[in-house]
């Protein structure tokens, strides 16, 4: 199951790493606020929905889900925060991907 996760986890930030200006954006949120609300293995779909909003999604075969939340880095650029959630709607992987100097300008 880990592996599997890991697996899903893993093509879901490669297609978030493709993103660019012309996609629609994850919601932006407070990165702050996010890293403190925010808790893998505890925080739920319900909390995040109460918390955030709704936002991108991709859902898998598997249950599992993939959610982008953006936070603004400045400069009209935003970091990516990526979630993994199981099918039971619990938080598993989060990742931050800071924008990086290639990445165009709006």
């Amino acid at each position: 199951m880990m592996k599997h996760a890991i697996a899903i986890l893993g093509a879901a930030l490669a297609l978030a790493g493709c993103a660019t200006g012309n996609t629609e954006p994850g919601k932006i949120v407070a990165e702050d606020r996010f890293a403190q609300l925010v808790v893998p293995g505890k925080t739920t779909r319900a909390e995040l929905l109460a918390a955030f909003g709704p936002t991108r999604t991709v859902s898998f075969d598997s249950g599992a889900e993939t959610w982008l939340y953006e936070a603004n880095a400045g400069g009209g650029r935003h970091t990516e925060l990526v979630l993994l959630l199981d099918r039971a709607g619990i938080v598993q992987k989060m990742r931050r991907r800071p924008p990086y100097a290639t990445d165009p300008t709006p």
